[in-house]
């Protein structure tokens, strides 16, 4: 079985969480998540992070800190995935990897049909939107 190694950007603005919903292709087709991406050879997660980010929205981030690790076993993969919350630095953004994207506040975070190994990152996030920003 596969093992994959990613790291996700939780982006936060105006008391507001970034999700993108993923393309209509493989395992997780039209799931939401928080966007990121596989570390490369020798890549820390804030590096991976910084760079799929750049790459999949074309804007620049601030990793803040990491949030939350979350191991997931999927049909086909098994996936570790390091969660790390952002901000935006520059730039505007623009969908490359993703078919559509949402701006959400604590409330609505459940109401999305998540990738499963997105949902712990959401749950510990709304405790974390509702106490801390």
């Amino acid at each position: 079985m596969k093992n994959i190694h990613v790291a996700a950007a939780v982006i936060l603005q105006d008391h507001k969480v970034f999700v993108a919903r993923r393309k209509d292709e493989g395992e997780l087709a039209l799931k939401w998540e928080f966007p990121g991406g596989k570390l490369e050879e020798g890549e820390s997660g804030e590096q991976a992070a910084i760079r799929e980010i750049r790459e999949e929205l074309s804007i620049g981030i601030a990793v803040q800190r990491h949030f939350l690790r979350v191991s997931h076993q999927y049909t086909s993969f098994f996936l570790t995935m390091d969660a790390y919350l952002c901000t935006i630095e520059e730039g505007t953004i623009i969908l490359s990897e993703h078919v559509n994207c949402r701006w959400v506040d604590a409330s609505e975070l459940m109401e999305l049909d998540w990738a499963a190994a997105d949902i712990p990152i959401a749950q510990k996030l709304i405790e974390y939107m509702e106490t801390s920003l």
